[in-house]
């Protein structure tokens, strides 16, 4: 767990970013060591950077239940959980489909992306204002892709939530700027591609220490191969995973019961991860860090007061995994309801825990890859506002990868890709997860859905995979979501937004 000097000055250098938009501490003196070597940051746009930096921490965007709630409560393996009553009409319009134009979840998460592409316009305006005089410094090309990078981001975020969504490049003067009619799915990923070329040719492939969890050229060209996974173009989907891989940045080596304890991260199957942090004088803050850990977090008492309890594991989920595969229990953590009941449990690695959780709650475990470490939990708060966000790991490039290859008719390929991934999570154990060989395109693609499930179990994108294959459908109501139709894959539009627009933003079909 890098909970050092070099982590603490990364997030204060994000906060001074925020706050002030420029950069008068002495730790922006202070020089990364590596490929690249900033010597002046005056003039620099790196404070617009870093206030971006933050907004990536953004409730609504990565760390909360509006980003979980879009993202993971709409698969079959994750649900609201919690108690019935807390937030039960999130329960309905997320696990259940019974959608609303007025929920505030998706108007949180609609808002909260375009702040991004906002502060993602307007230091690309402020940037183009500059090269205009003359040629970009190596120091602003490289702020000019990490800005390319979030308006991306924050558009595929949109784009799959909603499919066609307003698109707007340019900086803006006055709200009402803002207000223009919906763009076409097409063009808004040929923004997404452009952008993403450019942030992949000029964003370093690895920062200095000082600069851990800062963007990368790795980290474009995944999030790439994902827009054109997302899209089933399976050529490029395959020439941006190989790009990562063939980087040679990233590897394994880092056990799967360790990917998701505080030591496992910025680890070497980091491609993105959201930095977070606490200090003894903002043990909670938002400023510099999240509250991904406490809406996840066990819904107790005392000790066991660890958070809300939202995104729980389903009991599907759980039957999913494979005879003692060892990821099982490093995505379920075990919990009980009583004392009495605890005491006859085996405790969850590796802290030795065995939570007690609400009478109430109706979720049958909660999300290990969001539980904290104790000891941290006494330095600073229970709530684990110090919890990186793992966003994009290497293992899911490697999946992209075999996908993609399978579907070109590498079969081969596909499955020495996938092969690492399972010998990884099959850790010293050779009795366990066995050796996928068949030549066979349609058993290999059965194989390469199963382990991006297991894999990437509560995480990201589990629902939007079940989208584009093609059986949401078909697996929501063998699961009991039996309301799930195909206009479900996109939500509405908030109605916020709808009323504001004067008539310029037309709802979704069908809403």
């Amino acid at each position: 767990m890098k909970r050092n000097i070099i982590k603490t000055i990364n997030i204060a250098l994000l906060l001074v970013g925020a706050i002030t938009g420029s950069s008068c501490s002495d730790l922006l003196d202070q020089k990364p060591q590596g490929e690249w070597n900033v010597n002046d940051q005056k003039g620099s746009f790196e404070g617009q950077v870093f206030a971006i930096y933050g907004l990536m921490r953004d409730f609504s965007v990565t760390s909360g239940t509006p980003a979980l709630a879009i993202h993971n409560f709409r698969s079959e393996d994750a649900e609201k959980g919690s108690t019935k009553g807390d937030g039960e009409v999130n329960a309905k319009m997320y696990d259940d489909f019974e959608y609303s134009a007025t929920n505030g979840l998706i108007a949180s998460y609609w808002t909260g992306n375009y702040n991004i592409i906002h502060k993602s316009n307007t230091l690309l305006s402020d940037i183009k204002t500059e090269e205009e005089k003359g040629e970009l410094s190596v120091d602003n090309k490289r702020s000019k892709a990490e800005a390319m990078f979030f308006r991306s981001f924050a558009y595929f975020n949109l784009v799959r939530a909603f499919g066609e969504v307003p698109l707007i490049t340019f900086k803006l003067d006055q709200a009402e700027d803002a207000n223009v009619p919906k763009s076409k799915v097409e063009d808004i990923y040929a923004l997404i591609d452009s952008d993403l070329d450019f942030a992949a040719e000029n964003l370093p492939t690895q920062w200095g220490q000082i600069y851990i969890g800062r963007l990368t050229s790795g980290a474009a060209n995944a999030l790439h191969a994902r827009a054109h996974m997302t899209r089933n173009d399976w050529a490029n989907t395959h020439k941006y995973a190989s790009a990562v891989i063939n980087s040679g940045m990233y590897n394994l080596n880092t056990p799967f019961d360790v990917i998701f304890r505080e030591k496992g991260e910025n680890s070497s199957e980091s491609v993105f991860e959201i930095q977070c942090t606490a200090t003894a004088s903002q043990p909670d803050d938002d400023k510099i860090g999240s509250k991904f850990a406490l809406v996840q977090g066990v819904r107790g008492a005392g000790q066991f007061d660890l958070g809300w309890g939202w995104h729980t594991p389903t009991d599907i989920l759980a039957s999913a995994f494979e005879k003692n595969d060892p990821r099982k229990d490093e995505t379920l953590l075990y919990f009980a309801k009583t004392a009495a009941e605890a005491a006859t449990m085996k405790p969850n690695k590796p802290y030795g825990e065995v939570p007690i959780a609400q009478t109430d709650v109706v979720n049958n475990y909660y999300n290990k890859k969001a539980y904290t470490d104790p000891a941290l939990r006494a330095k600073y708060t229970r709530y684990g506002a110090w919890f990186n966000i793992r966003i994009i790991r290497y293992s899911d490039v490697l999946l992209m990868a075999a996908e993609a290859a399978n579907e070109l008719g590498n079969v081969s390929q596909a499955s020495g890709l996938i092969e690492q991934v399972r010998a990884r999570a099959r850790g010293n154990n050779p009795n366990v997860l066995p050796l996928i060989n068949t030549t066979d395109q349609s058993l290999m693609r059965e194989h390469i859905r199963h382990e991006r499930r297991i894999e990437l179990a509560m995480e990201w994108d589990r629902f939007y995979d079940l989208v584009r294959w093609g059986i949401a459908k078909e697996v929501l109501h063998a699961a009991g979501k039996v309301n799930y139709q195909d206009k479900h894959a996109y939500l509405p539009i908030p109605q916020s937004q709808i009323d504001n627009s004067e008539g310029i933003l037309v709802q979704n079909p069908n809403y």
